[in-house]
């Protein structure tokens, strides 16, 4: 038996040997884990796009939906990763606390920035937030999925030492592990069925949709992230699992909650409207001639625009993986001065990936 698994081992395993750079044009370097989020961004635009009379939104709401979605999402999780995961180090460098090309963002933070974004647009644009947060659910975490692709090119955040037949030897490791993040991207797709599912039951505006996001993308993580091999623990459990049962909590509570606040199956809501509503007419559905040119729309268009250039120049969601590897790939006299935080070996995402072909700037080499 174990003759037989160390023969599918090395006959199905894969050898991760990804180069993460996109693109490298004269000295600015573009990244797939960046592509990864524009790609969500974008995904998100066009969904809006498509469903923006159902919502309600005019066309330049969409605009400013997606720019304070992004916006949220780009802050919170920057801002998690440097208070939760890796304040030593920006305690020591807090001129990097903006650099964003060195890396650096939390999933849980994308989450609750995106979150942040999604309120202050309706504030601004006194919308319902439940209306608007149930129609965003499903590009959101499409984009969540993509992600975690981005995590895996670059060879990051990998689980524990394996035997099974589809496990990968990343970057700098001697031994197979488990690939989480693509357990985590297949568990994220498996959410979009289920939550078309809740909206043939429960329409767009009464919140339920949402708790169902919230539960479903934590409580499912949870058995994905068991995979995972954690840097730091708390009473013996990896510290990202507690933002997960506490995700999935609180989905529960907020399901729950609205479904007996607003308890109206589909067709006796008043104002209930499906995912993707149709357009009420062929003219409702296309722009007025001209629209493209007018100074606000245009503004708008050059905001978003911004907002994917500076995603495409994240190249993961480690600060010290990524100064690492600068480093390594750098002769000892040009070699960035900044010496390793005692969080590089104690954040959630476990062993930092050593310098290899998926980290140091090579040719690319097929696996």
């Amino acid at each position: 038996m174990g003759h037989t698994s160390a023969v599918l081992l090395t006959v199905a395993t894969f050898v991760h040997r990804i180069d993460p750079v996109l693109l490298d044009c004269a000295g600015i370097k573009l990244w797939y884990y960046g592509l990864a989020y524009a790609l969500g961004f974008i995904g998100i635009y066009l969904w809006l796009r498509r469903a923006r009379h159902g919502l309600g939104l005019s066309l330049e709401e969409v605009y400013d939906l997606c720019i304070l979605f992004a916006t949220g999402a780009l802050i919170g999780g920057r801002g998690f990763e440097i208070v939760v995961y890796e304040l030593p180090y920006y305690a020591e460098h807090p001129g990097q606390l903006l650099s964003y090309w060195h890396g650096g963002m939390a999933s849980h933070g994308v989450l609750l920035g995106a979150v942040v974004g999604l309120w202050l647009f309706c504030k601004l644009r006194r919308r319902r937030f439940f209306r608007i947060a149930d129609g965003i659910v499903i590009p959101s975490i499409f984009f969540l999925a993509l992600g975690r692709i981005g995590n895996f090119i670059n060879g990051q955040i990998y689980g524990r030492v394996t035997t099974v037949w589809w496990a990968v030897r990343f970057p700098g490791e001697e031994v197979f592990r488990h690939p989480v993040t693509l357990y985590e991207s297949l568990k994220n797709l498996a959410i979009i069925p289920i939550l078309f599912l809740v909206g043939r039951k429960y329409p767009v505006g009464q919140g339920v949709l949402l708790g169902h996001f919230v539960f479903w993308y934590g409580f499912l993580r949870l058995f994905a992230d068991h995979f995972r091999e954690y840097g730091t623990k708390v009473l013996g459990i990896g510290t990202g699992q507690y933002f997960n049962l506490f995700m999935a909590a609180f989905g529960i509570a907020l399901i729950l909650w609205r479904s007996r606040a607003c308890p109206h199956p589909r067709g006796t809501e008043p104002e209930a409207e499906t995912l993707l509503a149709a357009p009420r007419d062929a003219a409702a559905d296309s722009d007025a001639p001209g629209l493209d040119t007018q100074p606000r729309l245009l503004l708008r268009k050059l905001c978003f625009v911004f907002l994917l250039a500076l995603s495409l120049t994240i190249p993961s969601s480690w600060t010290q993986g990524v100064l690492k590897k600068l480093r390594d790939s750098k002769p000892a006299s040009d070699q960035l001065q900044a010496p390793a935080s005692p969080a590089a070996n104690s954040s959630e995402r476990g062993p930092v990936p050593q310098s290899g072909p998926a980290s140091a700037p090579k040719a690319h080499q097929p696996p």
